[in-house]
Order: structure tokens, then sequence, then C-alpha cells
């Protein structure tokens, strides 16, 4: 009895460190990160010209510090396009922005016509600034978890 009593505390101890560590997470999540959805319109008859960009991008991003996330998705008609960026702080959206400019704004925006731009988070004025021709909706954090997966607790 007293081995199964100290499996119980083992068990407990363990569900209350999850516990710390994802109000931990949670707080770091919520602090500096800034994310945004991007919904583009594709420009007819560029699918092909959006899948060369698509690689370039990725290899362009995928090793830049504080860019935490990156995805693309398409519609099933390949009319409808959507970027989740993900950016550990307003610093790093603003290194991004002035790396993504002269390599790859004219191809982007001939290829992609933005009709909406939802940034969640509190980025900086600078980044507000950079951003404000794309007319963004800000949504200010309320409330937010995060699991690695479906047995987290």
């Amino acid at each position: 009895m007293l081995r199964g009593g100290v499996g119980k505390v083992l068990r407990v101890c363990h569900v209350f460190l999850e516990l710390f560590l994802q109000i931990a997470l949670y707080k770091e999540d919520m602090s500096e990160n800034v994310y945004w959805v991007i919904e583009l319109a594709v420009t007819p008859g560029r699918f092909e010209d959006l899948k060369t960009l698509v690689a370039e991008l990725e290899e362009a991003n995928r090793n830049k510090v504080g860019f935490l996330t990156w995805a693309m998705a398409i519609s099933d008609d390949r009319q409808v396009f959507h970027i989740y960026e993900r950016f550990e702080d307003s610093a790093a959206i603003m290194n991004h922005m002035q790396s993504f400019g002269p390599k790859f704004s004219e191809r982007f925006f001939e290829i992609l016509k933005p009709t909406r731009f939802v940034i969640y988070g509190t980025p900086s004025a600078e980044v507000k600034d950079a951003v404000a021709p794309f007319n963004p909706v800000y949504m200010t954090p309320l409330a937010s978890f995060r699991k690695h997966s479906a047995n987290d607790i």
C-alpha cells in the first residue's frame, strides 16, 4: 500500500510540475510574441510562380533569429492563400521585414494581393507604422493555452 501511495504522490507532483511549466510557457508566449495571419488573393495563372516563391521564402526564413513559426496554406481552388507567421518580438518582425522587402516584395505583390491582415499580440509602434498600409486588424490577447500533444495536462 505504501508503494501505491508513493506512486500517487509522484503522479501528483508530476501533474503540478507540468501545470507550472504550462503556466510559465503561457506567460512567456503571451509576453512579447507577435503573430499574424495574412489572407491574400492569388493572381490568376500565377500558382506555379507562387510555389517557386514559397520555396524561396521557406529557405530564406528558416534560420532567422526570432522567427518562431512559419506556415502557408492554399485553398482548394488555388485562389486564396494564407500566411501564418509568429515572431519572438517586434524586433524580430522588423528584422524580417527589412530582409523581405528588397529580395521578395516586388514579386510577392505581383503574385499575391492582400485581402485581410490580422495581427495578434502587442506589436511595437514601429511595427504598426510599417504595416499600416495594409490596414491590419489588431487582436489583443485575452486568453490562451498551449499544449504539445493531446496527452498534455
